[in-house]
């Protein structure tokens, strides 16, 4: 990974690296016509019931045979029926065993427990990954938003872009080119802030952040990426 345009990897990494899930989850697989509901709602063997299938499918845009294959993936890693942290956290270091991606992970599992009850059900993970996939631009950049904004107080400052960009230095910063310097991060949230930040009081809005990324075409082609992913 290249370190020009880092500031942006903030925005752009919750796409690309959420795509290493859903391939842990096995949700690249093909749909087959020979699935049926009655075998992959088959819950004889998890603990946690989901919501009926009609539901999820009118609350996210999903159609019954892609919730079918999503839950399939999802009963296969958590037979539980359920997604804690620590489980969370082991399927990020499994794919950067060279770095620590605890703290990312613990952002994105705080993103997707909508709750706050410590643990991500099949209706968590749906909704979140409806709106990654097949949301509009803007809610899926509302909901990256959401991500960074760790204290939920409707704007990101940059501490929390700090906190941010440190756990994708620490998960990542071993796979740069050039290497990344320690305070790397520190330069490029400055450098993020400078494009964000329209009126310079020290925080990003959503409009902000909103209207800096629709400005950005590196930005838009990367939330295309992913519309044809399922």
């Amino acid at each position: 990974m290249n370190l020009e345009g880092l500031e942006m990897i903030a925005v752009l990494v919750v796409l690309g690296l959420f795509v290493k899930v859903l391939e842990q989850f096995g949700l690249f697989e093909p749909i087959g016509v020979e699935d049926s509901t009655e075998d992959d709602f088959e819950l004889s063997t998890v603990c946690y019931r989901p919501e009926g299938l009609d539901k999820l499918q009118e609350q996210t845009k999903f159609t019954k045979k892609e919730l079918q294959v999503l839950y399939r993936g999802f009963k296969n890693e958590c037979p539980s029926g359920v997604v804690n942290e620590e489980t969370f956290k082991l399927i990020y270091s499994q794919f950067f065993p060279q770095g620590d991606s605890s703290t990312y992970a613990h952002f994105l599992f705080e993103a997707f427990d909508t709750d706050k009850n410590g643990s991500i059900s099949f209706e968590d993970f749906v909704m979140g990954l409806s709106i990654i996939l097949r949301g509009t631009i803007n809610d899926r950049l509302n909901w990256a938003f959401n991500l960074y904004d760790l204290n939920k107080d409707g704007c990101i400052t940059k501490e929390e872009m700090m906190a941010i960009m440190k756990s994708i230095y620490d998960m990542m910063g071993k796979c740069t080119s050039p290497c990344m310097q320690d305070d790397t991060h520190r330069e490029h949230v400055e450098s993020f802030f400078q494009k964000m930040d329209r009126n310079s009081d020290g925080v990003v809005t959503i409009e902000e952040f909103i209207e800096s990324c629709q400005k950005d075409e590196n930005i838009m082609r990367s939330m295309q990426l992913f519309d044809n992913v399922i």
